[in-house]
Parts: C-alpha cells; sequence; structure tokens
C-alpha cells in the first residue's frame, strides 16, 4: 500500500502545485491514501472551509493542520462538522475538531492519521505530545496497524525524538512546519518509516514561502512588516510511503519532489 505525504502547502501558489501534480504523482506511484499538510495554505496563514473542501476535491484524502490552527476565524465551525481535516490532537480538551480519524484507503484497508504539534518553541500550550501519540495508538491499534503521524514542530530534537519513542508501534512519522525538506528519509530499527520534514509545497523563490525581500527586511530592521506569499519556483514536496497493509510496517520511504512548469 502507498501513502503519498505533502508537505506543508502555502498559499494559492501551493494549491495551484496540487491541482496541476497531484493527480499524476498518484498515478506514477499507484497511491492508495493521500496525507497532506494544509495549515498554511489560506493566504500563508490557516485554512479556510473553501479551500479545504477545494483540496479534498482534488484527491487528498485527509488533511492536517498545526499552528496556524486558528488563523481563519471561519475553521472553527467546520472542523466540527469533518472528520478529513484533523487539528493538533494535542490541543486542550474542548477545543473544536479532532486530533485524529480511521479513513479508509482505495483499496479498502483502514489507516488511521494523527496531528500532533510540537511543544518546543511553539506558540500554544498544549498537552505533551509524546503521552497524548501513546494513548491515541492504543485505540486506532484496535481498528488497524496502519497508523500516519504528521508531527508539527519547530526542532529537529522533538520530531526525531517521537518518531524513536513510537518506533515499532505505528507506520510512519513525517515531520511538517519547518517548510525545507530534509534528506534524513529511514526505516527506523523496528519498522517505522521517518523523515524529520517533508518540506513546502510552493514558492521556493522566497524565505520559506513569504515575499524574501519582506523577510529580509524584517531580519535588517527589526521593525513589524507585513508578509506575503511569494510566487516563483513552485514545488511539491513529500515522501510516498510503502507499508505492508497486514502489519502496518513501513518497506520503503521515498522523498519527493516535483517542480510546477506553468502551463
Amino acid at each position: 500500500m502507498n501513502i503519498l505525504c505533502v508537505g506543508d502547502i502555502v498559499g494559492e501558489p501551493g494549491r495551484e502545485a496540487v491541482r496541476w501534480l497531484l493527480n499524476d504523482i498518484k498515478s506514477e506511484f499507484n497511491i492508495d491514501f493521500t496525507i497532506v499538510n494544509a495549515e498554511n495554505s489560506a493566504g500563508g496563514a490557516g485554512l479556510t472551509p473553501k479551500i479545504a473542501k477545494e483540496l479534498l476535491q482534488l484527491g487528498c484524502d485527509v488533511l492536517t493542520l498545526g499552528d496556524h490552527v486558528w488563523d481563519q476565524k471561519e475553521i472553527e465551525e467546520y472542523l466540527k462538522t469533518t472528520e478529513q481535516v484533523l487539528r493538533p490532537a494535542n490541543f486542550p480538551e474542548g477545543a473544536p475538531g479532532k486530533g485524529w480519524c480511521i479513513r479508509k484507503s482505495k483499496s479498502g484497508a483502514k489507516i488511521g492519521v494523527v496531528n500532533l504539534l510540537g511543544r518546543v518553541f511553539m506558540r500554544h500550550q498544549v498537552e505533551c505530545p509524546f503521552r497524548k501519540l501513546k494513548n491515541i495508538v492504543e485505540e486506532i491499534s484496535r481498528e488497524t496497524p496502519n497508523i500516519i503521524l504528521d508531527m508539527h514542530a519547530e526542532t529537529t530534537s522533538e520530531k526525531v525524538a517521537i518518531g524513536q519513542y513510537i518506533d515499532g508501534q505505528i507506520s510512519a512519522v513525517f515531520g511538517t512546519h519547518t517548510h525545507i525538506q530534509t534528506a534524513d528519509e529511514k526505516i527506523l530499527s523496528r519498522g517505522t518509516a521517518y523523515i524529520t520534514d517533508l518540506g513546502m509545497t510552493g514558492p521556493y523563490d522566497s524565505v520559506i514561502g513569504q515575499n524574501k525581500e519582506s523577510i529580509i527586511n524584517r531580519f535588517l530592521s527589526s521593525m513589524p512588516i507585513r508578509f506575503n506569499v511569494a510566487s516563483e519556483d513552485v514545488k511539491l514536496c513529500g515522501v510516498v510511503i510503502d507499508i505492508d497493509e497486514k502489519t502496518g510496517r513501513a518497506r520503503q520511504i521515498t522523498r519527493l519532489q516535483r517542480q510546477l512548469i506553468k502551463r
């Protein structure tokens, strides 16, 4: 079973990459299930119901979020109505929406998807992602061994640590948030696929998706400056993970970068 995991969509350029590239990638790799981080898809900050519905219609099976989850106010009510869009599971009890779900792949296999937020250098006060993950995995494992985690976190160490912590108990851990794809894709010693960061789906002639001149001026002046999503050198980044659906163990992880050639 082949699972496609796509890194943080940034603004309209990132959405355009999904529109033009997703179906070809799914055909090329015979993808059974697609997970996409969409937390920057609305102008670089958050997600709207309209954009969520568009991405699902384009063939994304589950959308995950992160620290920008509440940036678009209208998403709060929408999260109460869908299981295909996840906010981090370790927000305090009472937060709108769900942090994990179980969905069926193209072949009918059940897949559990979990979204968690790191605590190091992040702006939200959340529960311990390690302990929260353990409880969720115990629950999902009653139905399926196929479990994928989006660990949305700032530091490499926190993402590496949670991968080692849960190795052998879930199928895959992929990191999001830092928008730069790492070259450490691997199968951990107990059978869990891992990569520290999927990278960004958006404009790379930028500073992590934002207009580079504005970001540079911010560093030079230390003054508040409005950020705008850049537009050039658009790529879709992520990984394809081959999972044995009977055992949940990963067999292979392949790093992916595709350039959007405007037509």
